[in-house]
């Protein structure tokens, strides 16, 4: 049989048993091209729905707006809306005892890697259901993954932040820098605490105060919480440093003295619970940085995270021992530096600063460039560096960069960084990496920002908790570290392991989950704007199979086409490449119209165009991408003079004004749409 004879006999057949045999021999059936484009969608939206909001639950079930379980007794419930998942991403907590609730940090999550997103942030219909009860945001310190959602989610509240004085001033400066405006009625209220003197402040029904910690930036605090139950301490991100190098150190005596008074929970971070060991002192970088600049015959390129203070200011020593000025790149490495300064947190001799359009006209042996950009963050000073795409800096053969970091767990910047190493390389500049310290011949230059395994446990030796709850990790990472704390002596049944959204109640002598409250991911895109999942998923499924619009002007008297169809692929093929496709497609669109058009309504035809066409591409390509019919009916009924006879154009006159005949606005209505779709057509080079 002739497969075309087959072919046209297909709109005939039932919808179950149509298919068709292609040059290539496939015989695909309606059914199983049907099936294939959900498959793609389905793929679509596993990939989308790691982000949902509170509305959703795994993409398909409606998920409650309101906890499942009502609990009045006299308990402290914490309830983990970011941060007990992902690796410690989007990190926010709710403290609840009765009336009164305090949210511990409120950031972002900029892993999220889905077209157009910038980072996302917790879902907040929790706190919206207890937004009567919320009295202050309390924040560890001033990372992103911390505190970068307020500008988000602190107007809805509209009450006041506590944090440390450094603290506090990056909250400032991201209001200062967010690209939105702030509701009608919005003021930022903020209240700087004293970490060092250990100064408690009334908040409802808790009393707070923060010790400060080790981290990687400065003003950086542990939360304890004296609560009508008990003592509980959300340790933040920390590490026992001895040796520091803005002499910042973990405030051990008085977590000691706070576990000799009575822990009942302790709440820890988890990062890098898999770690065994001590981590390093940052002290132990200095000597390397100073080295290199000794060894160093040309322009120094230092790229490093913009909040890493105490690394800024271990490079001006370097530099100022080698007579080197330093210029700066990067907004947010300059707006965080000046805060800084203005706060008293650096040391900067008069004079070492140099504007960095300087940067080409000094003696290499005369300069440092400090910039953003150690994870090859797209449109990074040093990733617009290497690719020669700066406007002040062009890096040269005998440059040398240093890569003052690591690539950020579970972000999958490791495949970015190596790919501008690349670049560099290629270019002749010497690269210096900690993770290639030994092989470049030089010491160490990055120590982590978190506490290794051995630091963990001494955690708890001070504190002595009688529950524990790890936080800020990925399951896994908390699963390690239950098993430390069992070997530190706390019973298994005196630990738990919560998740997103599980509401843990605490009493004084049990721990466990009673219920679940809506949680999920808010994406944000570049201008700070909310986008939805749906939006996410569509822009997914147009990366993975492209879009293939189809537009059939149709004479509405007679059902046949007006014009040849257009076709229009977005991502899908090259269409002047596929001359035979596109000639084979239209030919079954114009026997699709003919067949179908005039025996159903509009809306059927279009529902039944829509699957005919996504039949025909995935059996022609075995690819299943949007489709699109756009429908133009031109023309209407023409007058029939008493009734019968043949059509007949007739003109009516009333007032000055003559009426058209439906003719006649048919065929002006023909000539707007060919006017239409020659602008189409012309636009683009991938339209036939």
């Amino acid at each position: 049989m002739n497969p075309k004879n087959n072919q046209r006999k297909r709109l005939n057949q039932p919808a179950k048993s149509r298919s068709l045999v292609t040059a290539t021999g496939r015989n695909v059936s309606r059914g199983a091209a049907i099936r294939a484009q959900k498959r793609t969608v389905q793929d679509a939206n596993r990939v989308a729905s790691q982000y949902l909001d509170a509305s959703t639950n795994g993409g398909e079930k409606s998920q409650p707006r309101r906890a499942n379980v009502i609990d009045d007794s006299p308990r402290l419930k914490i309830t983990g809306l970011g941060g007990m998942d992902e690796g410690g991403a989007k990190n926010m907590m709710v403290i609840e005892y009765a009336n009164d609730a305090i949210v511990i940090d409120c950031g972002n999550d900029l892993g999220i890697d889905l077209p157009g997103i910038n980072y996302g942030i917790a879902d907040t219909a929790y706190l919206d259901q207890i937004k009567s009860k919320i009295k202050a945001f309390v924040i560890t310190h001033g990372h992103l993954d911390h505190m970068g959602a307020l500008p988000h989610i602190l107007p809805k509240y509209n009450v006041p932040v506590y944090g440390s004085r450094f603290t506090i001033g990056r909250v400032e400066e991201i209001f200062q820098n967010f690209g939105l405006p702030m509701p009608d009625g919005f003021e930022l209220k903020t209240v700087i605490m004293n970490e060092n003197t250990h100064e408690r402040l009334k908040i409802g029904e808790f009393f707070v105060e923060l010790v400060r910690v080790t981290h990687s930036i400065p003003g950086s605090t542990s939360i304890v919480l004296d609560t009508p139950v008990g003592r509980i301490i959300n340790t933040g991100d920390f590490r026992l440093d001895p040796n520091p190098l803005d002499h910042e150190r973990t405030d051990i005596e008085r977590l000691k003295e706070l576990g000799k008074e009575g822990v009942l929970l302790l709440m820890s971070e988890s990062t890098t619970s898999d770690r065994p060991g001590r981590t390093p002192s940052e002290s132990t970088i200095e000597q390397s940085i100073i080295d290199i600049m000794e060894g160093a015959e040309g322009r120094i390129f230092v790229a490093m995270f913009s909040t890493n203070v105490n690394r800024v200011q271990m490079i001006v020593n370097a530099a100022v021992k080698h007579n080197r000025k330093i210029a700066l790149d990067g907004r947010s490495l300059v707006s965080t530096l000046e805060m800084a300064v203005r706060n008293g947190y650096m040391k900067i001799p008069k004079g070492t600063f140099v504007p960095i359009a300087n940067v080409a006209s000094m003696n290499p042996q005369d300069v440092v460039v400090v910039c953003t950009g150690s994870q090859a963050e797209p449109n990074s000073a040093l990733q617009r560096m290497s690719t020669g795409e700066h406007k002040y800096v062009k890096l040269e053969g005998q440059d040398t960069v240093i890569l003052s970091s690591n690539p950020i767990p579970y972000t999958g910047n490791d495949a970015l960084v190596r790919t501008m190493v690349d670049e560099f390389m290629r270019k002749g500049v010497h690269v210096y990496r900690h993770e290639s310290h030994e092989v470049d011949k030089c010491g160490p230059l990055h120590v982590s920002g978190h506490a290794s395994m051995d630091e963990y446990a001494e955690m708890m030796e001070m504190t002595k908790p009688k529950f524990f709850m790890p936080i800020y990790g990925d399951y896994t990472a908390k699963k390690y570290h239950i098993d430390l704390a069992v070997e530190q002596g706390i019973p298994r049944k005196n630990t738990i392991n919560a998740s997103n959204g599980e509401i843990v109640a605490v009493s004084k002598d049990k721990i466990e989950v009673v219920g679940e409250a809506p949680r999920g991911t808010i994406l944000v895109d570049q201008t700070g704007a909310i986008v939805s999942s749906i939006v996410v998923k569509d822009r997914v499924l147009l990366a993975e199979e492209g879009l293939v619009a189809v537009v059939l002007t149709i004479d509405k008297r007679t059902g046949q086409l007006l014009t040849s169809p257009d076709i229009i692929s977005r991502g899908f093929i090259y269409m002047k490449d596929s001359e035979e496709l596109m000639n084979a497609f239209r030919a079954e669109l114009r026997r699709a119209t003919s067949q179908r058009f005039k025996r159903v309504d509009l809306d059927r035809f279009k529902a039944e165009l829509k699957d005919y066409v996504t039949h025909f591409l995935y059996e022609q390509t075995q690819h299943s991408p949007i489709v699109i019919p756009v429908v133009n009916v031109v023309g209407g009924r023409t007058e029939k003079p008493n009734g019968n006879g043949p059509d007949k154009q007739v003109n009516k006159q009333v007032g000055n004004e003559v009426v058209k005949t439906p003719e006649q606005v048919a065929l002006e209505q023909q000539r707007r749409f060919a006017q239409m779709r020659q602008r189409l057509l012309n636009q683009d080079a991938r339209v036939d």
